[in-house]
């Protein structure tokens, strides 16, 4: 549980963008592990069964309880302080440009979770999960148009609220897929 609690819970917070929400998800998840200890203790493939879980439980939970989340999206404002992230860093000569990709990666990350769900969710399991448009909008039950015009609007959004934080730094290539 030590090795992946911070890749389960990073995986729900992405999706539900909810601190206490991404914590019970995560307690789900660990909780369906332990019921299959068994079959997982020696599987080479836990942690992508585990991140697997993670996100059906988050998309479960999203499509339950839409309401509430769009109302937690619109008042929500960032993250607890007092999160744990691992950051790792390579000892290099450059220290200071590392401390400053991980407040970039922060910076993004917070501004990932201030995106409508429609637009984070799929962004979320592109470019983070590495989904396809197809696997998207399988398991989101939207079309596949749907699928590519969030994303985009979502890519857009997103740059717009990095432009704003970081100016000229932003770390966003302009590629569309």
């Amino acid at each position: 549980m030590q090795n992946y609690q911070n890749m389960v819970f990073s995986t729900a917070l992405r999706l539900v963008a909810n601190h206490a929400e991404a914590e019970d998800i995560s307690q789900e998840v660990f909780l369906k592990a332990y019921e299959r200890f068994a079959e997982l203790r020696e599987s080479p493939t836990v942690p992508g069964w585990l991140k697997t879980v993670a996100t059906n439980m988050s998309l479960n939970h999203l499509s339950r309880y839409r309401a509430r989340w769009t109302f937690f999206s619109e008042i929500f404002s960032g993250r607890d302080d007092d999160e744990e992230r691992e950051v790792e860093l390579p000892s290099s000569v450059n220290l200071d440009e590392d401390l400053s990709q991980a407040d970039t990666h922060e910076i993004v990350e917070q501004a990932l979770q201030k995106l409508p769900q429609a637009q984070r969710v799929p962004l979320v399991l592109y470019h983070l999960e590495g989904l396809r448009y197809e696997e998207i909008a399988s398991k989101l039950k939207i079309s596949l148009g749907k699928v590519k015009t969030d994303i985009h609007r979502g890519r857009e959004a997103l740059r717009r609220k990095l432009q704003l934080q970081l100016g000229d730094e932003l770390p966003l290539a302009q590629n569309e897929a």
